[in-house]
């Protein structure tokens, strides 16, 4: 029931905040949505609007709202005067970014093919210039930028923001990535590891869309896991929480990059597969070729991915006893046609070796967000987080926001 004595910047918050979850709804939907009156939703709609911060769906992408009959109602979103995030996603070899207004609508994306590994200042300084591509692109001013989100495929220190592992990207060890990227590009940065963003992108818009309890399982050079728990990422006390890899699976197996023996990734990344199928298919092997392999039915390249199957479920066995998700989620590179052996042998492992009741109630799927699934999630890493839009006037106080965490920095 509405409050008559609720503040008009308050009610203006339910609204944009209504918006920014749902990414498009109508004024009937927003009344039921927030509980306000159909005419406060109108005469706060109309008031975002001659501000620019709501705009009609329909001048954007055509989108209009189906109808039983009658004329259908007009679909509203977010404008990109209320604000807009920042993804960027450093791979082993490349640098994906992209710029989405606060409904999570992307506007702008490009992708950078570069040695990220060995080369992290080129990396930076080529990132901070995609960034600037893309909101040239999209026609947004930096000052309406929120924050970015930037994804790595290492684990990250929840104390100090510096990735933990010297052996994954050496170059990057102990880096201040969000105060070197934040200095170049001139706003707020949250780094996350790549994982725990896959989680959260095929929670928000994919494969595990409606569900509060997700295990992601990243399947590439390394195994990662992103836990997206009780409708949150769930990152442990320091944020090696999901670090699936280097579970022990052979104890007298290969030496691991981590310095352990017989590592999960030593048997099951893709590195691993690819030296499995040189006997038969020489050298120069490369994920796309495995791919294809798998596509056409090629037995030992069916078999391998399998195997891998198999031994990644046998781990995220004993994960689903402990958490009892309601789906484990495959992501990376052999997603897809190529996925099915894979996830055959995950299913197989999961059931026999899972209790029966959580075996039974995980659902094991692929992604469906493919190489984009990490920015996505990055851009939904700032949005998600953004609290204070809508209240007042609702650029200025992100503006501000922006300024003190730099500020903080220096």
């Amino acid at each position: 029931m509405e409050k008559a004595t609720a503040p008009r910047d308050t009610n203006r918050l339910r609204i944009v905040d209504a918006l920014r979850h749902e990414g498009r709804a109508s004024r009937g939907d927003l009344a039921r949505m927030t509980g306000l009156s159909r005419s406060t939703v109108a005469g706060l709609v109309s008031e975002l609007q001659r501000r620019g911060l709501v705009v009609d769906a329909g001048e954007i992408d055509g989108a209009q709202s189906p109808a039983p009959r009658g004329r259908p109602p007009t679909l509203l979103r977010l404008g990109v005067t209320a604000g807009a995030a920042v993804g960027v996603d450093f791979g082993h070899g490349h640098i994906r970014v992209a710029v989405a207004d606060l409904s999570s609508a992307v506007l702008a994306e490009r992708t950078l093919e570069l040695d990220v590994d060995h080369e992290a200042a080129r990396a930076l300084d080529a990132a901070a210039e995609l960034v600037s591509q893309v909101l040239a692109e999209a026609g947004v001013d930096a000052a309406g930028v929120l924050g970015a989100g930037v994804g790595v495929p290492a684990p990250v220190d929840r104390a100090t923001g510096t990735l933990r592992s010297s052996s994954i990207i050496p170059e990057w060890a102990g880096l201040d990535l969000a105060g070197e990227l934040g200095t170049r590009l001139g706003f707020p940065v949250t780094i996350e590891n790549d994982a725990n963003l896959g989680a959260l992108a095929e929670a928000s818009f994919g494969a595990g869309r409606g569900l509060a309890d997700v295990v992601y399982v990243r399947c590439e050079r390394g195994i990662g896991a992103g836990l997206f728990l009780g409708g949150s990422l769930y990152r442990g006390a320091t944020g090696l929480a999901g670090e699936l890899g280097h579970v022990q699976v052979r104890a007298e197996g290969a030496v691991c990059r981590c310095g352990n023996r017989g590592c999960l990734e030593t048997v099951a990344a893709t590195g691993a597969l690819l030296a499995a199928l040189e006997p038969a298919h020489g050298q120069g092997l490369g994920v796309g070729r495995l791919r294809e392999l798998v596509e056409q039915g090629d037995p030992g390249a069916t078999r391998v991915v399998n195997d891998a199957g198999r031994a990644i479920g046998r781990v995220l066995a004993d994960l689903v006893n402990h958490l009892n998700p309601a789906a484990v989620i495959v992501g990376g590179a052999l997603v897809g046609l190529a996925a099915e052996p894979l996830l055959r042998g995950i299913r197989d492992t999961v059931d026999r070796y899972a209790q029966p009741g959580t075996a039974e109630a995980v659902d094991v799927r692929p992604g469906v967000l493919g190489e984009r699934a990490e920015v996505l999630g990055a851009l939904a890493l700032v949005i998600r987080d953004t609290k204070r839009i809508g209240s007042g006037p609702l650029v200025e106080p992100a503006r501000e926001a922006k300024q003190s965490a730099l500020a903080g920095r220096r």
